[in-house]
């Protein structure tokens, strides 16, 4: 289960058909919303978002569905932005 679900593809299909295009490749997702391509790579290994088309002609994703991913933030926040998988960091005295 995706937590960031792409709508209908007919529903993506018409909007194209209409001249709105909603899709992007891996690099145009990545600069709308202002992160790395690897974090797009990531998002999807993590099953936050899925590409809409991933075949021969390439990787595409809706681009509004990657904005609302963005502006969801990460699935789990430290306490303490410090801390790592080893706990806190250890502070200098």
């Amino acid at each position: 289960m995706v937590a960031y679900a792409n709508p209908d593809p007919v529903d993506i299909h018409f909007a194209r058909l209409q001249g709105d295009e909603q899709l992007g490749t891996l690099w145009e997702a990545a600069r709308a919303v202002g992160v790395k391509p690897g974090t797009i790579r990531v998002w999807v290994s993590r099953g936050k978002i899925e590409p809409v088309l991933d075949g021969e002609a390439g990787t595409y994703f809706h681009l509004p569905t990657v904005e609302r991913a963005a502006a969801g933030g990460a699935k789990y926040k430290p306490a303490d932005p410090a801390a790592n998988s080893r706990g806190p960091h250890a502070h200098a005295a």
